[in-house]
């Protein structure tokens, strides 16, 4: 892999690792020390979470929308608001602000997302966007690991927003581009069009049941973790592990998926990781290494796969396609955590919340395989 493209790929990972790892993720390791001040409750938190899950919907679909003519101011204003509001969390002290705080962090995450997806999978190989992805988990597992050392929830925001803006830096700095949006390119399609768009509708609808139900844990896996367990310093432990699972889970999907398909490997990770929604439910604590590390390989990878899949549909507008995609997964993930909240405030527990999810999940499995059938990209 020559000079440049190593540039652009460690660019992009860390564009992934401050939009999404931290500016995204970094609520669920923080969430338990927001909880413990009685700052809100757990309905309070799913409000939180799916005010940043409706910035990330709407930012996705104003990015389908609109005609860009310079990726990189975009992708520099995403990084700037995702910093700030990393930082700003420390600096609110009531529900509205954070409110508005996640809300515009989702915005800026699903930018980032987007603009600098989209930069990426114009010069790199698919097993290459493998490693790009892992900059999610990357970013999960500098969360995890710093949380802890921070300290309180004050601190904990303001360092990683010191961190994001480090990172933010350096991804600007290897992404910018002097010109103008090169995302059309003129690709004949490999199949009839009917066919493309059946096969895209299906990979939207599973993707916005992964969105649906893969959220519920990504946003109260701690929690649970530290109600159910006494060991110490098993919540932050349950984050780390998903990083640690997902930094390297894209190329490893990608790596399958050449062999075996996209379809088919969208399918099995979407089993699995409804799997390990489930299991954590057993008071065991292997069970919830078990369950944090099959949600950590998976929900990364199955955002490659899609996104992958959907590229190899329609090569000639990556950007608008990517948006497409985000913006249904980003309509799955508002109403997970307000249904979630209500139903753990409502009974005091987590079980109906994330048996609910793995249900969910495995829906949009199985409607790959049947609503698609035997069509490949």
């Amino acid at each position: 892999m020559g000079k440049n493209k190593v540039i652009v790929l460690l660019g992009g990972i860390a564009a992934l690792m401050v939009a999404m790892g931290i500016g995204r993720f970094a609520f669920t390791p923080i969430l338990p020390l927001m909880l413990d001040h009685d700052l809100f409750s757990a309905a309070g938190a799913g409000y939180l979470a799916a005010s940043n899950n409706l910035g990330y919907l709407i930012g996705a679909l104003v990015l389908t929308l609109i005609q860009i003519k310079n990726r990189s101011q975009l992708l520099l204003i995403g990084l700037l608001v995702s910093m700030a509001t990393t930082w700003g969390m420390g600096e609110s002290f009531n529900l509205d602000g954070w409110l508005s705080l996640r809300f515009l962090s989702g915005f800026a995450s699903a930018v980032v997302f987007v603009i600098a997806s989209s930069i990426v999978l114009e010069r790199l190989s698919q097993l290459q966007v493998g490693v790009y992805y892992g900059g999610v988990g990357m970013g999960i597992l500098l969360a995890g690991l710093s949380v802890p050392l921070l300290g309180d929830w004050i601190h904990a925001w303001k360092g990683l927003g010191v961190m994001s803006m480090i990172l933010s830096l350096a991804s600007w700095m290897s992404l910018r581009e002097p010109h103008t949006d090169r995302n059309t390119i003129n690709v004949p399609p490999s199949h009839h069009p009917s066919a493309l768009r059946r096969i895209l509708i299906w990979l939207m609808v599973a993707y916005g049941l992964e969105g649906l139900g893969y959220v519920v844990t990504g946003t109260y896996l701690v929690d649970f973790a530290k109600t159910i367990f006494n060991i110490p310093n098993i919540a932050s432990l349950s984050w780390i592990l998903v990083g640690i699972a997902a930094a390297p889970s894209c190329v490893a999907w990608s790596m399958l998926a050449s062999k075996w398909g996209k379809k088919r490997m969208l399918t099995v990770a979407m089993l699995l990781q409804s799997i390990g929604i489930v299991i954590v439910l057993i008071p065991f604590t292997a069970t919830l290494v078990a369950g944090a590390l099959l949600f950590g390989a998976t929900f990364m990878g199955i955002t490659t796969l899609s996104v992958g899949y959907a590229k190899g549909l329609y090569p000639q507008n990556n950007r608008k396609i990517i948006g497409l995609l985000t913006t249904f997964f980003g309509l799955g993930q508002i109403f997970g955590p307000l249904i979630a909240g209500l139903l753990i405030s409502g009974n005091g527990g987590y079980h109906t919340a994330l048996v609910g999810a793995a249900v969910i999940v495995f829906l949009g499995a199985v409607s790959l395989p049947l609503g698609i059938g035997r069509r490949t990209v």
